[in-house]
C-alpha cells in the first residue's frame, strides 16, 4: 500500500509539474522581423516592456523572436513554422514580414509594427503604422533650396519602400520636381542604381528597405563625395549623416503594437481594429552637414524642425 501510495504521489507530482509548466507558458507570442535592423529590435524591446507592464511576462507569457533573412522565402518559411507551432499571437515588424504573415497565417491574429501602411489598409490588418507625410520632406527641401531633380533609392519588393516612392511621385509634380527612380533588388543593383542617381540627381531620397538600411552610411558617404545631400525617413538617419530626416520613434511603435496585442489577447477581433498612426514624428535637420555642403537654411525652415544636429 505504501509503495502504491508513493507511486500515486510521484505520478500526481509529475502531472502537477507538467500542468505548472503548461500554465507557465499559457500565452505564447511569436515575433518576426523583416530584417535585422536596429529600428525593429528597438521596437521589439519596447513591445516586450509594454506587454510586461500589462501583465504579459514570464512565467505566464512567452515571447519568441525570429529574425529572418530579408527575402520572401525566409519570411514565408518562418510564418509556416508559426502556423505549425500555433502561438496565440504573431507580431511582425516591417511591411514585408507583416504582409507575408497577414496573407499566409492560418487562424492566428497578426499585429503589425513599423509598417509604412497604405492609406486604406485591408480589413483585419492592425497594429502600428510608421507612415509619415512624405510631402513634408519635399516641402522642407524646397523651403531650403529649389531642387528640380530628386533621386529616390528604393526597394520595389518591399511594400513600405514602394509606397514611399509612390507618395513622392504623387507630390513632386506639384512642387516642380522631377523624380528619378533607383530600383534596388540586390547588392549589385544597389551600386549601379546609386551611381546613376548620383550622376543625375540634385538631392537623394533614401527610402526604407532592409538592404538599403544596412548600407545607409556608405550611401551617405558616397553622396557626400559628390556634394549631394541625402534625406530619409529612417530612424537616426540624420545622426548617420542625412541632411534632413523625417523619423518615427521605434519605441512608440513597440508600445502601440503592445496596446493592440493586449486588446486581442483580451478578446478583441482583428477585423474590429485598425492601424494606429504614429504620434511622434521628428523633422530633423543636420546643421553640420549643411555647413559642410555650404547649404544655407532659412530661419523659417529651421523653426519647423523638431530637432537640430549641430
Amino acid at each position: 500500500m505504501k509503495r502504491s501510495a508513493l507511486k500515486i504521489a510521484i505520478v500526481a507530482g509529475s502531472i502537477l509539474a507538467m500542468l505548472t509548466q503548461i500554465q507557465a507558458h499559457a500565452t505564447v507570442i511569436a515575433a518576426i522581423m523583416s530584417s535585422d535592423q536596429p529600428r525593429y529590435r528597438d521596437a521589439h524591446q519596447a513591445f516586450v516592456k509594454a506587454m510586461a507592464m500589462r501583465g504579459y511576462s514570464l512565467p505566464g507569457t512567452e515571447i519568441i523572436l525570429q529574425t529572418s533573412n530579408p527575402d520572401q522565402l525566409s519570411w514565408s518559411s518562418t510564418i509556416r513554422k508559426f502556423n505549425a507551432q500555433r502561438p496565440d499571437l504573431i507580431v511582425a515588424y516591417g511591411a514585408p514580414a507583416a504582409l507575408t504573415a497577414f496573407q499566409e497565417v492560418e487562424g492566428i491574429p497578426v499585429v503589425s509594427a513599423d509598417v509604412f501602411a497604405a492609406e486604406q489598409t485591408q480589413k483585419g490588418m492592425c497594429g502600428a503604422s510608421s507612415r509619415v507625410p512624405m510631402v513634408t520632406l519635399l516641402k522642407t527641401l524646397q523651403g531650403i533650396r529649389t531642387y528640380r531633380s530628386i533621386g529616390v533609392l528604393y526597394m520595389p519588393r518591399e511594400a513600405g519602400s514602394q509606397r514611399q516612392l509612390d507618395d513622392i511621385k504623387r507630390y513632386s509634380g506639384q512642387l516642380g520636381m522631377t523624380v528619378l527612380e533607383g530600383s534596388v533588388t540586390s547588392a549589385a543593383t544597389l551600386e549601379s542604381a546609386l551611381n546613376t542617381l548620383l550622376d543625375k540627381a540634385e538631392v537623394l531620397v533614401v527610402a526604407e528597405g532592409g538592404l538599403i538600411s544596412s548600407q545607409f552610411v556608405r550611401i551617405v558617404n558616397k553622396a557626400r563625395v559628390r556634394n549631394i545631400p541625402v534625406v530619409s525617413t529612417m530612424p537616426d538617419a540624420a545622426e548617420k549623416g542625412a541632411f534632413v530626416s523625417l523619423e518615427i520613434n521605434p519605441q512608440e511603435q513597440g508600445g502601440l503594437a503592445a496596446e493592440i496585442a493586449s486588446r486581442i489577447l483580451e478578446g478583441a477581433k482583428t477585423e474590429h481594429l485598425s492601424m494606429i498612426s504614429p504620434q511622434r514624428i521628428d523633422l530633423v535637420i543636420n546643421i553640420r552637414v549643411a555647413r559642410e555642403m555650404a547649404i544655407e537654411i532659412p530661419v523659417t525652415v529651421l523653426k519647423t524642425a523638431t530637432r537640430l544636429i549641430n
